[in-house]
């Protein structure tokens, strides 16, 4: 799987762990920044780019890290056809792809623990979309504009 990974300085450090560990369970990562945790930087710019690499289809998944996952997942979310979830731990993780369909993981270096970050996500990762969800997450393409208002085959 292709994923893209971004974060801002707060979360340079927590990215460049999840890049690895992606890599070693043989993912192919696209790294978009931040270059550092020394300087800082804004993070709309890489919860944005993340978002438009998974939308554009040149990433199956984004993963967007700050300091506490809160801002970067509103950015990734301004990017239309972008379901970003701010994950805590294995179980709204798991939830974020069941029954949302999120397309974008965020995690808070300054809130979580490594190994909560990291089993989390692989928790995502493993998590299946319950088709049962697909009436609401049609409602939620049409408020962000990503799908028509109303569908011919529902009328």
């Amino acid at each position: 799987m292709r994923i893209a990974l971004g974060s801002d300085h707060a979360g340079f450090d927590l990215k460049s762990i999840v890049a690895v560990h992606l890599a070693e369970r043989g993912h192919e990562v696209e790294d978009l920044g931040a270059r550092d945790a020394m300087t800082s930087v804004d993070y709309p710019d890489f919860g944005a780019a993340v978002g438009r690499a998974v939308v554009s289809g040149s990433c199956d998944l984004g993963v967007a890290i700050c300091g506490t996952g809160i801002g970067i997942s509103i950015a990734a979310n301004k990017v239309s056809g972008v379901r970003a979830a701010l994950v805590n731990d294995v179980t709204t993780a798991t939830l974020a792809k069941q029954h949302n369909d999120a397309n974008v993981v965020c995690l808070g270096a300054r809130v979580l623990g490594t190994v909560t970050a990291l089993d989390a996500l692989d928790a995502f990762l493993a998590a299946v979309v319950e088709p049962r969800h697909q009436a609401r997450l049609r409602k939620i393409a049409v408020l962000d504009g990503s799908a028509p208002a109303n569908n011919p085959s529902e009328d």
